[in-house]
């Protein structure tokens, strides 16, 4: 894969983008269950989203977690196995806002023996939602940064790399082709930076089969809800009269972009309650085939606080600035792999001292407390080898209540619960789905509220946790856990391969 840049016109206005082998979105990935990946990366960083790389963490990506920056007119070999999953993935630039443009599909086939435990399709379409900005998106993100303050939102929503109508400037727009009576497995990737996105097809219905390249109970809906970061696989049935038929797509918040303003004039679907009930169908197959591995004790049970604060900025016009934070901690990337210091046991790059629990009690869905400042630090939390995890996500009211799209590294999880309001302790557990829950990587935390998972910490390694909005990553709202060596090789993290780049 060659990483380059291409200068590209949208919105009647041409920028130069970073982009794989000059495709915008980048090619897709093909391989199988099992199979052996290899892909040669020349010039920057990428990372394949979602990949569980088992015992292969060198090759996860995220830029001064597991790896550093691939320098310009450097080549780096990520070499991983796809162990345990099939479905629909995304890969994305891991550094920066460069995945704005750097992304593309991974399509994992089933073993050649393995059907879909679903009627096969007569047909796969690849369906990746994005945003455009008309202005640099580096410049974007940097300008916002200096002033401590959200960065302007995007221009226009893409699918597959077309915007929608823009006032005064005609656009090729995307069409699906289909014919008629037959049927086609949409592969659907929320690619954004910033926005969750809902997806409709007008006069269709859509059966879910598939998310997180796990595969799900079939379920029939209208409108399928996407984070940033996650995948749905759905049945489309072209069994409508022939003729052409709106696709539209637009964010759970109202922001000003242009394809946005038009899509909202096509009947777009309520948000909180198509959204709640979406994710509420959701369930594991949980067949002897496909089993529910989830486990029925813990051992850790950690609660994170996630949301934003405001800390003091000289640089700053305002003289503050915009946090994230997880338990009140924002995290500082390190200028050596976490990683690398792991493995090689340098000390000063980061503690794992990360709290379990939120240095303060308060009610977390309320008004904002009087102080709303946040620590800093790089600071993660350890896990031995083969522990089990249970972490309840809760969203905070501070400053301003938010979803928070949530992506583990190195794992799927099992959601086991959720809810509005303040986790309780004592009630919530009783209502927790052991049996059945979905299987994810990332998972969307209600706004006001809180989401529980449960994983096996069975990967050892260097994992990063954080909020797939781009711009609460950029603001320190993430953390990364050690899993700790287990017994033997089969159980240890390997050496770093000789190809590593270096800082």
């Amino acid at each position: 894969m060659q990483v380059v840049l291409r200068n590209t016109t949208k919105l009647c206005s041409t920028k130069p983008i970073v982009t794989v082998n000059g495709h915008f979105p980048g090619p897709t990935l093909y391989a199988r269950e099992d199979d052996n990946v290899v892909v040669r990366v020349t010039n920057h960083l990428l990372y394949r989203h979602g990949v569980r790389q088992v015992r292969t963490g060198w090759a996860d990506g995220p830029a001064y977690v597991t790896q550093c920056p691939i320098q310009p007119g450097k080549n780096y070999v990520y070499n991983f196995t796809l162990t345990g999953q099939r479905g629909t993935l995304l890969w994305h630039a891991h550094i920066s806002w460069l995945r704005a443009t750097l992304h593309g599909a991974i399509v994992i086939l089933p073993k050649k023996s393995f059907p879909y435990p679903f009627p096969k399709p007569h047909a796969e379409k690849i369906i990746i939602l994005g945003e455009w900005w008309k202005a640099d998106v580096e410049n974007v993100v940097n300008e916002a940064t200096q002033a401590g303050l959200p960065p302007n939102v995007s221009d226009a929503h893409t699918i597959n790399g077309f915007p929608g109508p823009f006032p005064n400037c005609s656009s090729q727009g995307y069409t699906l082709h289909v014919e008629s009576g037959k049927t086609y497995l949409l592969r659907i990737i929320n690619a954004a930076l910033n926005d969750e996105l809902f997806f409709k097809i007008a006069g269709h219905k859509l059966t879910v089969v598939e998310a997180d390249a796990v595969y799900t109970k079939p379920f029939e809906t209208d409108t399928i809800f996407v984070s940033p970061g996650q995948t749905t696989n759905a049945i489309l049935k072209a069994d409508k009269p022939i003729g052409n038929y709106l696709i539209y797509y637009s964010s759970i918040i109202n922001s000003p972009n242009c394809s946005n303003i038009i899509l909202n004039q096509h009947s777009t679907p309520q948000r909180n309650p198509n959204n709640k009930k979406f994710i509420d169908s959701l369930k594991s197959l949980n067949s002897i085939q496909y089993p529910t591995k989830v486990p029925l004790t813990v051992d850790h049970s950690l609660l994170f606080t996630i949301g934003v604060g405001l800390n003091p900025c000289d640089t700053c016009a305002s003289g503050s600035k915009l946090v994230g934070n997880i338990n009140n901690v924002t995290f500082d990337m390190p200028s050596v792999a976490l990683l690398e210091a792991h493995y090689h046991n340098i000390k000063g790059v980061f503690t794992d001292d990360f709290p379990a629990k939120p240095p303060v009690v308060f009610n977390y869905t309320g008004p904002s407390p009087a102080n709303i400042q946040t620590m800093n630090g790089t600071r993660l939390y350890r896990l031995s080898y083969n522990s089990s995890v249970q972490i309840v996500l809760q969203g905070t009211g501070v400053i301003a209540p938010e979803s928070h799209p949530t992506h583990l590294h190195g794992f799927n999880f099992y959601v086991i619960g959720s809810g509005l309001g303040n986790f309780d302790p004592v009630k919530d557990p009783k209502l927790f789905n052991l049996v059945d829950p979905v299987e994810r990587n990332t998972i969307g935390v209600p706004t006001a509220g809180w989401t529980a998972i449960r994983f096996r910490a069975d990967n050892p390694g260097i994992w990063f946790l954080h909020c797939h909005l781009e711009v609460h990553t950029t603001w320190g709202l993430k953390m990364a856990f050690i899993v700790d060596n287990g017994f033997g090789p089969n159980e240890s993290l390997p050496p770093p391969p000789n190809d590593l780049p270096q800082c």
